[in-house]
């Protein structure tokens, strides 16, 4: 266990549904997950669902958990798929749906754009299913969770054409100051992983210095991008003090500072506190 933070924070995207196991220990497993981020200073997970299976799951552990609440979602990965089989404008009416009929359904996402895993016939689909989420998020007043992959200002081109949401949030950004300062410029809020503390991350950590603190978020994205020093085990809500702290180093900010920032702006980016 880390080092407990110096005040609270919120893993604002996470995968609690994606662990090893019989599927009978899910909820032990969520409850252990949820008590050991608690004990290092971060109290509240954002649980992100990224197909039908994942956003039901997500929507019943948010009512289960005060510590939790949801956003539900198909991925851009996913889109192709259902698309192919006839079935994605029945998945996107049961997102629909799903984020109507809770409260705690705080997110329509996460959506977005991924040219490495989806070839570029599938694309198309993508884009149709990213405008359609963004509809939904903006209908319903939800905060619009964005994944980009390889897409870059592709994503931001969609955003234009339909109008950002009053709330949307870069997830796991991973962009350059250049792509950061033109989602700033269109009020996006940018949520860094664990991916800051790679070596290899440096425009990352460039990025990360002219966000203001009023729009900067953390996340896991767990069970995957953990942090160093444990990269290569599956990530956790507790491990999100090793990114804060590497976070405070590259902005020389304090770290009792940036911990209050950061719960305040995704409070904000998520719609008030739970």
């Amino acid at each position: 266990m880390p080092e407990p933070l110096p005040g609270p924070v919120v893993d604002n995207h996470c995968h609690l549904d994606i662990a090893d196991g019989p599927e009978d220990d899910q909820w032990l497993a969520t409850e252990e997950a949820i008590d050991k981020a608690a004990r290092v200073g971060v109290p509240r997970i954002v649980q992100i669902g990224c197909d039908l299976p994942g956003a039901r799951w997500a929507v019943e552990a948010s009512q289960k958990y005060d510590a939790l609440v949801a956003g539900v979602a198909i991925h851009p990965n996913e889109a192709p798929r259902l698309a192919a089989r006839g079935e994605l404008d029945a998945a996107l009416e049961e997102i629909e749906r799903l984020a109507r009929a809770h409260d705690k359904v705080r997110a329509v996402g996460e959506t977005g754009l991924d040219d490495y895993r989806t070839g570029p016939e599938g694309m198309p689909v993508q884009v149709e299913s990213f405008r359609r989420h963004i509809d939904i998020a903006k209908r319903l007043d939800k905060t619009l969770v964005i994944h980009d992959r390889v897409s870059g200002d592709q994503v931001l081109d969609v955003v234009d054409g339909e109008g950002a949401p009053a709330r949307w949030v870069m997830h796991c950004f991973s962009g350059d100051v250049e792509f950061a300062k033109k989602c700033l410029d269109r009020g996006a809020y940018l949520s860094f992983a664990g991916t800051v503390t790679f070596k290899n991350a440096q425009p990352l950590r460039d990025a990360l210095l002219v966000v203001p603190p009023d729009r900067l978020l953390v996340e896991t994205d767990a069970p995957y991008l953990t942090p160093v020093p444990y990269r290569g085990r599956p990530n956790a809500s507790y491990l999100v003090p090793h990114t804060m702290r590497a976070m405070a180093e590259v902005r020389g900010d304090d770290l009792e500072t940036l911990c209050e920032h950061v719960n305040r702006a995704t409070e904000a980016a998520f719609g008030g506190a739970w």
